[in-house]
């Protein structure tokens, strides 16, 4: 038989079933309706993703983004020196930072450098006059540089009101008859001395420490406005501060001003603190702008004052000693004043020729009327008026 005759059965198509089987897996199988739209489970996971993410997205303040313990360590501040009462230097004024609240807005408590700054206290008493420190280049550099320093040692962490209210004390002492008549003989007054400088930066060491240059330019900058004549009145004729942690004992006899910063201002009561001994006029001769050699002998005007009560006391008693003695010119019951007399003048030989003091008597004046005969009748009626 020919094997080609043999397979045309088979290959014709006409099969008998029981030559034909397949087992077909029900995983495979896939409907039309399942190839026409398929499952997209990925699309289903992002919109579930997306219906858990909006809401964070709505509540920004709620996020977090804390890397294991990283935001939540807590590490301690350490304080600067001038925060530390005992780290500050000697003689300076420390603060403490402020606790003030937060702004709200970015424009809450914002103030433009136009606008007037806050007066921090309101001017008790006379105020000071201006005194203008516009003599040579030596005595203006002088005293802006002793100036200066005492703004800088005194008040360096002060505020502006701060800073300008140390400069006017001693620009009130150089116009005081009881202090030195120049800037740097104020501030350095008494530093020859071990205790008893006026100002503690002289004579403490202080000095020797280098000065921070951007402080130092800010006080150098109220000093110089200070010298053209700048007069920060609320401090009035303040000569006296001290710092808020101390109390001297002079304090309960001066007259208390105010507190701006950590300063304490007082004034002289009485005569030692009235407007008319203020002498507001710079005479000029700076010394050198350093301290004074330890154990220096000077003279009355720069050695170091005495304390501000026995200065009190000695213009109070001068002043009633110079009222006790004064003549009285007026009243009821006073002495009449006493009128002086002066001798008579000495006149040339040509002059007592010619009549002396007769020549400048007044012989030759109107009567006592001192109205001449022709105008003596002037403003009267020439007729009596009628009804």
């Amino acid at each position: 038989m020919n094997p080609i005759s043999a397979l045309t059965p088979h290959l014709s198509g006409d099969i008998p079933p029981r030559d034909f089987s397949a087992r077909l897996r029900r995983s495979r199988v896939r409907s039309l309706r399942a190839v026409k739209a398929p499952r997209h489970y990925g699309r289903r996971a992002i919109v579930l993703a997306a219906a858990f993410a909006l809401p964070a997205f709505a509540a920004p303040a709620e996020w977090s983004f804390d890397i294991g313990e990283a935001g939540r360590a807590v590490s301690a501040v350490t304080p600067m020196p001038f925060e530390r009462p005992g780290d500050s230097f000697p003689g300076g004024a420390f603060y403490y930072l402020s606790n003030d609240p937060i702004p709200a807005r970015l424009d809450q408590g914002v103030h433009s450098d136009a606008e007037a700054a806050p007066m921090p206290l309101d001017p008790v008493g006379p105020a000071a006059r201006a005194l203008r420190v516009d003599n040579s280049g030596v005595d203006r550099n002088r005293a802006l540089q002793c100036l200066t320093a005492a703004i800088y040692y005194e008040a360096a962490s002060e505020p502006d009101a701060g800073q300008r209210a140390v400069a006017q004390v001693v620009l009130n002492r150089v116009a005081h008859p009881a202090y030195p008549k120049t800037v740097c003989g104020v501030v350095y007054q008494g530093s020859e001395k071990n205790t008893g400088c006026q100002f503690s930066f002289t004579c403490d060491g202080s000095l020797a420490r280098v000065p921070s240059r951007m402080f130092w330019q800010r006080a150098e900058n109220v000093a110089r406005d200070a010298l053209s004549g700048s007069v920060y009145a609320p401090v009035g004729l303040a000569t006296h501060y001290h710092t808020v942690a101390v109390h001297p004992y002079w304090a309960p006899t001066l007259t208390y001003l105010g507190t701006i910063g950590a300063h304490r201002f007082y004034r002289f009561g009485g005569a030692a603190g009235a407007p008319s001994t203020f002498r507001f006029a710079y005479a000029g001769g700076e010394p050198l702008a350093q301290p004074h050699q330890r154990g220096a002998v000077l003279d009355a005007t720069e050695a170091a004052a005495p304390d501000p009560v026995a200065i009190q006391r000695a213009y109070d008693a001068g002043l009633k000693l110079a009222q006790a003695n004064a003549p009285a010119t007026h009243g009821v019951g006073l002495a009449p004043a006493k009128v002086p007399v002066y001798a008579a003048p000495v006149y040339a030989s040509e002059l007592q020729r010619r009549g002396g003091d007769a020549l400048y008597r007044g012989d030759g004046l109107p009567a006592s009327t001192g109205v001449l005969p022709q105008y003596e009748q002037s403003g009267r009626w020439i007729a009596e008026p009628t009804n």
